[in-house]
């Protein structure tokens, strides 16, 4: 992985592949998502080609006729970011083996949001990582429909307020837990997949690095969150991830062809209540009588996934990596 050198020294003498002049909200995590993505790619030599799904990044990013995007970049529709990303994909390849391109370097990254990865694009996304394509496919997870006002998306947890499924007297909100979505992803098999967060920079950069390096479908998802409709001051975002996962509610681990690892194991857990109720989005829930009693499942949930995340890595620590066909 570049050393903090080695990125200062590429960021003080080239171009950003994303740039300023974006119109996102302030605190908004998403920028760094793409920023740190697409900066781990070109200080390893990489030539990154991005498609982003339609959301927040993708209107914010794009407002014609200006850009925030210094590399090859394709705008495509909600759903279907790794049909695109994986269509030119295999262009490259067959370009290439006709002799029509002689570069290595070029990476294909794909970033979508959660609506368009737990829900609307998870179909395009199965099948692009099926048919074994070499991209990376980064989610920027801020757990709802934020670009069209807060609606629950397959991300959002039990108990957050949604336009969708409000709280109120008569009800506690989304019921549902979220999407186990890295496990889904990793449940494809010859993949390489991870957690990641915007308060663990060099995390991030080093599981970018692995999945930039891997030869064939890379998935990470990052925590990143909205802070207009998370209900937190602009300036908290990093600081509200940081909890999340000392509280166990977003572990950082991967998966590596049948190989599970856990990236950051913290010597003491906060309950996850500390890191719920940092987040406006759940005030009305603290106020109802069945509050203690959502907080409580949710508890024995991040506990439960944590021990089987442990289960997971004792399992799986000395065995090879499974080869593909």
């Amino acid at each position: 992985m570049p050393n903090i050198r080695d990125l200062v020294d590429y960021v003080e003498n080239n171009d950003w592949a994303f740039t300023q002049g974006h119109r996102l909200c302030p605190g908004c995590n998403a920028p760094m998502v793409a920023n740190w993505a697409t900066l781990a790619a070109k200080s390893l030599g990489y030539e990154p080609v991005v498609g982003v799904a339609t959301g927040c990044l993708e209107v914010s990013t794009t407002i014609f006729p200006y850009t925030s995007w210094n590399v090859p970049y394709i705008h495509n529709a909600f759903e279907n970011v790794a049909a695109t990303i994986s269509g030119a994909e295999a262009a490259y390849r067959s370009l290439k083996n006709r002799k029509k391109i002689d570069n290595d370097k070029i990476k294909f990254i794909a970033i979508g949001g959660d609506g368009g990865t737990y829900d609307i694009g998870l179909q395009s996304l199965s099948g692009a990582i099926e048919r074994g394509h070499d991209f990376v496919y980064i989610l920027y997870d801020n757990e709802g429909y934020m670009n069209t006002g807060n609606q629950r998306s397959g991300s959002t947890p039990p108990g957050a307020d949604s336009t969708t499924e409000p709280i109120g007297k008569a009800s506690s909100g989304k019921l549902q837990l979220k999407k186990s979505i890295v496990d889904i992803v990793a449940g494809h098999e010859g993949v390489y997949a991870a957690t990641a967060v915007t308060s663990e920079p060099w995390d991030f950069m080093r599981k970018m690095q692995q999945a930039l390096e891997f030869r064939g479908p890379a998935f990470i998802a990052v925590l990143a969150p909205c802070v207009r409709f998370w209900r937190i001051p602009d300036d908290s975002g990093v600081e509200v991830t940081k909890l999340a996962v000392e509280t166990k509610y977003w572990p950082l681990w991967e998966y590596n062809m049948g190989v599970y690892k856990v990236t950051k194991k913290p010597k003491t857990f906060k309950p996850v209540k500390e890191y719920i109720t940092k987040l406006g989005r759940y005030n009305k829930l603290m106020k109802r009588p069945d509050a203690n009693e959502i907080l409580e499942e949710l508890q024995n949930y991040v506990n439960a996934k944590w021990d089987r995340l442990l289960a997971l890595e004792e399992l799986t620590k000395d065995k090879p990596l499974r080869t593909k066909i």
